[in-house]
């Protein structure tokens, strides 16, 4: 089975285990990406951490940083030059490089699916309510990240075959716990993602001003990191507070590690509600308990390996992270909880199989077998 996927997700190094994955598993796997992305947090470069038994080739993408209209403009040369059975388009179906990628693949014969997080019922004005339409009645077989995501596709209408599997998971020998823990240092609490009002960082801050103990360590960037240093500087958090930037991706076990409890404190806006919440699982694969807000998707990831408050409820939170701070043991069973949890669901082995079941089933072989 010949397979190529388009992903721009696929900069990131460590989403490329997955692929290995797949290839490990009998495809023959070409991956399409663009040499970087551009976003809200700035220039995402490919990172090349995981290239072993497939083709991980670099394509010029038109309209780079726009979410809905880029696409690649030779990506017709890609379909004609590997002949694949199936083309995966790792985007959302209402986006213009879905739509020029199932064209594209429908004319030369080949078998489509597509990928969504999308876990909102939103109407789209045209012309990218006519591009979903087409990508909905056309795909053989579509993925969808989550239950609620699945729920929004079958209520616009999608009747196709239809597995709800998480996008990417998460390489459990790279992220790993720690083989030892400093013991002389403060109680040290993690938050990894953009800085944009939805994720919480501030209200994350708000709880923290009342535990003088702990250390708080933010990682990521985006457009309220002035606010939240503003924040910090008027709570009288400097020194106890720190921002850490962007680390490549390959470097966030380093990150988790130095963490007593990683927390995702995200809140719901009209247009945007937590679809996954990918740091959860690798600090959980590190052995780190979590904390996360009522938000979208996040108590379905964390389960009973991790603790949950009300998003946007500052004392909840705060409750939570003195509950860890004070209890040594419930750190140890939430840790061990999270690690099992990971193994479990959230590999790059496991998701790997339950994506190639989903090529298997729409095969032009399938029924030869």
């Amino acid at each position: 089975m010949r397979v190529l996927i388009v992903s721009k997700a696929c900069l990131v190094g460590i989403y490329q285990r997955k692929l290995e994955e797949i290839a490990r598993l009998g495809v023959t796997l070409r991956a399409v990406v663009p040499p970087y992305w551009k976003d809200e947090r700035g220039v995402l470069p490919l990172e090349r951490v995981h290239t072993e038994g497939y083709e991980l080739v670099v394509e010029r993408m038109a309209l780079n940083g726009h979410f809905h209209l880029h696409f690649y403009p030779r990506l017709a040369r890609q379909i004609r030059e590997f002949a694949p059975d199936i083309v995966h388009l790792d985007e959302e179906p209402y986006n213009l490089a879905t739509f020029h990628g199932m064209v594209l693949a429908r004319r030369a014969g080949c078998r489509t699916l597509w990928f969504s997080w999308q876990n909102l019922l939103r109407r789209y004005p045209p012309p990218f309510s006519w591009m979903e339409r087409y990508c909905l009645r056309r795909a053989d077989a579509a993925i969808a990240g989550s239950q609620t995501s699945a729920q929004v596709w079958r209520a616009k209408g999608y009747t196709g075959p239809l597995a709800v599997i998480p996008q990417f998971g998460v390489d459990p020998e790279r992220f790993a716990p720690p083989l030892y823990r400093e013991d002389d240092r403060p109680f040290t609490i993690g938050f990894a993602g953009r800085l944009v009002e939805e994720k919480g960082a501030d209200l994350l801050l708000d709880a923290v001003a009342e535990m003088p103990e702990v250390r708080l360590e933010i990682l990521g960037s985006g457009p309220m990191r002035p606010v939240l240093e503003e924040k910090v500087a008027a709570q009288q958090l400097t020194g106890r507070v720190v921002f850490l930037g962007t680390l490549p991706s390959f470097q966030m076990p380093d990150f988790y590690h130095r963490l007593d409890a990683l927390v995702l404190p995200s809140r719901s806006h009209p247009n945007w509600i937590e679809q996954f919440g990918r740091v959860l699982v690798e600090a959980m694969a590190c052995g780190v308990p979590v904390v996360g807000s009522t938000c979208g998707e996040i108590p379905h990831v964390i389960g009973d390996a991790g603790l949950i408050f009300p998003e946007g409820d500052v004392g909840a939170l705060r409750e939570c992270l003195r509950r860890l701070q004070s209890d040594p043991a419930l750190r140890a069973e939430l840790g061990r909880r999270g690690r099992e949890r990971v193994l479990a669901h959230f590999t790059h082995a496991r998701i790997a199989a339950q994506t190639v079941e989903v090529y298997q089933q729409i095969s032009p072989f399938h029924h030869r077998s």
